[in-house]
């Protein structure tokens, strides 16, 4: 699969460096052109000059950007992502991280309005970027949990989460993202809380199918 990858930050170099490792083609986009070709370079991805530039030939987008930064990005995309998943791994955090920047609706929907030609997938948000190149914790395979309304779209995430190591968890529609987004904060503040090491993911127990 060819891939976008918008944002080189911790999460976005993550997904990248397992994508890449997978076999799929990687195209990194940054906030400088410097940024990234050094971390393409050192990911041994391909780099793109601009966001726009980065979606146009990509089968699949993931936004992996800090959340004030995520309208600016659709705006720049939304032409080049019609009719293809947008995979969202970002989480709606107020700027001092004491909550979420959203209420009834997640950021996945608010992102959906801003590319309503694409295919919004929730995915990769519940998993630290520590754990995105290998999500293994303790010898457990972690959940990749997604959220989406499109079936087509969350067919290719699935598949997408599975061949870099997840387990693939759908848990429903677009507005399920919410609880994504909910579950995500909760482990983040308990490391926050508790000084844990940022190792620590979700995973279900029990039979799932």
């Amino acid at each position: 699969m060819k891939l976008a990858v918008i944002g080189a930050g911790n999460v976005g170099q993550a997904i990248a460096l397992a994508s890449t490792r997978a076999g799929h083609d990687v195209v990194i986009t940054a906030r400088t052109q410097d940024t990234a070709k050094t971390v393409a370079d050192r990911l041994h991805v391909s780099w793109a000059a601009s966001n726009g530039d980065g979606v146009r030939d990509a089968d699949a987008v993931v936004i992996a950007v800090p959340y004030d930064s995520v309208a600016g990005v659709a705006r720049e995309i939304a032409e080049g992502v019609a009719g293809k998943p947008v995979i969202d791994a970002t989480n709606p955090l107020l700027p001092d991280g004491s909550g979420l920047a959203v209420t009834d609706r997640s950021g996945a929907e608010v992102l959906q309005d801003a590319v309503p030609e694409a295919f919004v997938v929730k995915a990769f948000n519940t998993v630290f970027a520590g754990n995105q190149a290998e999500p293994v914790v303790d010898d457990a395979q972690l959940d990749g949990f997604y959220a989406g309304s499109n079936d087509t779209a969350k067919t290719i995430v699935a598949e997408f989460l599975s061949s870099v190591g997840y387990r693939p968890v759908d848990v429903g529609d677009l507005p399920a993202a919410r609880a994504l987004e909910q579950m995500a904060f909760l482990n983040i503040s308990m490391n926050i809380r508790n000084g844990w090491p940022w190792r620590s993911g979700w995973k279900l127990v029990g039979p799932i199918s």
